[in-house]
């Protein structure tokens, strides 16, 4: 069961105007589920995306970033299925993607390369095109009939539950909507750290504006989560502006521009530990926060270390307090001049260790209670600058080895 997350109700979820969603029941990799979905964006509309730097990166992936440069980001429809992830295919997988985008732009009277394609599932096999080209066209058929939740649940693999956001503000007096779908269980990992990530607002943005947007908005919500430490192939994540409210940001320095990107960001952090409370296996959620390091890259390498160790992990899922091995993580996450002595450590409102060791006040039942929790946060201070940042991960425990043992079955 995941951490503290239900699937969000179905009125919850807004429609962004210029966003016409469709699904389908292609049977890609089993039958009777929504395995397509197809977004039809209207015309005006731009997209900006950031991937996956795996070296083996799925078809989709590259044929992505092929048809963002080609389009100058002129998108009109994202195409996603979900039990193949068309990697490892070589020509052959890049010659599925792009007809893919063929069939999409064909039904929907547009140019190839302004559909984007996405595909999640297992790796090293190669689409099964008729089942998929089919659904491409049930789901085109669909549009403008699915909804959000629909959206979310299409894309789903070993998720347990979907994971759809929304929110709306108040621009000049005009109602902008933003709302957000992601997928991901398992090889969560930064660069990028969702499997899969859509997030649609009905405001105009420019191109460029829009890129780095969506740059920095992956780097302080999705980069910050990780399961496993494993990168996929296929992660992918993807800023849409319609426009279709009628409601224009130029610049940074628009008005409405800084509560547009703070909510976008928003429903990213959320999507992003909704991944992480969905994790493979998942029982608590922990969040990491590293204060006080020397650099941003110094925290994140803490931070990790941390997030990444197998046997912290799994002392969280036993909720035992063998603390030591956080102190172990800190030890080898590479900082050669590091002053143990200045280190303080948290487990919550439990201060655990300081000046190299045991804080003179710390009780094994107090660091016990607190690993009980759902939801724990560590937090470390280096005592060596004035950066900081914040990761998400969660435990590890025998249900992730047996959910990856029988993946494929």
């Amino acid at each position: 069961m995941p951490v503290n997350l239900e699937a969000p109700a179905r009125g919850s979820l807004s429609p962004v105007a210029g966003v016409d969603v469709g699904t389908a029941r292609a049977g890609i990799r089993k039958s009777g589920r929504r395995d397509v979905l197809l977004l039809r964006l209207a015309g005006g509309s731009a997209a900006a995306g950031v991937f996956t730097t795996n070296r083996f990166c799925a078809a989709p992936v590259q044929v992505c970033r092929e048809h963002l440069a080609a389009s100058g980001g002129a998108i009109r429809a994202l195409v996603v299925n979900t039990g193949c992830a068309n990697a490892g295919t070589g020509a052959r997988g890049l010659a599925d993607a792009r007809r893919s985008c063929e069939e999409a732009a064909r039904l929907l009277g547009c140019a190839p390369e302004q559909v984007l394609p996405f595909s999640t599932g297992v790796i090293l096999e190669p689409l099964p095109m008729e089942r998929l080209l089919a659904g491409i066209g049930a789901a085109t058929a669909d549009a403008g009939r699915s909804d959000w939740l629909d959206a979310a649940e299409s894309i789903m693999t070993t998720d347990t539950v979907p994971k759809a956001v929304s929110r709306a503000i108040d621009v000049g007096g005009r109602r902008v909507t933003i709302t957000g779908i992601a997928k991901g269980a398992g090889m969560i990992r930064p660069n990028m750290a969702t499997m899969l990530g859509v997030v649609a607002t009905d405001a105009a943005l420019p191109r460029e504006l829009l890129g780095g947007w969506v740059r920095e908005i992956a780097d302080s919500s999705f980069n910050r989560a990780t399961v496993d430490g494993d990168t996929s192939t296929n992660d992918s994540f993807v800023l849409v502006a319609t426009g279709a409210s009628g409601v224009a940001i130029d610049g940074d320095g628009a008005p409405g521009a800084a509560p547009l990107k703070a909510a976008i960001l928003a429903i990213a952090q959320q999507l992003a530990q909704a991944l992480v409370r969905d994790g493979e296996g998942a029982t608590k959620l922990i969040t990491i926060e590293v204060e006080r390091a020397a650099s941003q890259a110094e925290a994140a390498a803490v931070a990790y270390a941390i997030a990444h160790s197998p046997l912290v992990k799994t002392a969280f899922f036993a909720s035992d307090p063998n603390l030591g091995r956080i102190l172990a993580a800190i030890g080898y996450a590479g900082i050669a001049d590091l002053d143990v002595d200045r280190v303080e450590l948290y487990l919550d409102d439990v201060h655990v260790a300081t000046r190299g060791g045991r804080h003179p006040d710390y009780r094994e039942e107090d660091g016990q209670r607190v690993m009980k929790q759902a939801e724990i946060r560590v937090r470390v201070d280096l005592g060596r600058g004035a950066s900081s940042t914040t990761v998400w991960t969660c435990d590890l425990s025998h249900d992730y080895v047996s959910i990856n043992a029988d993946y494929r079955s």
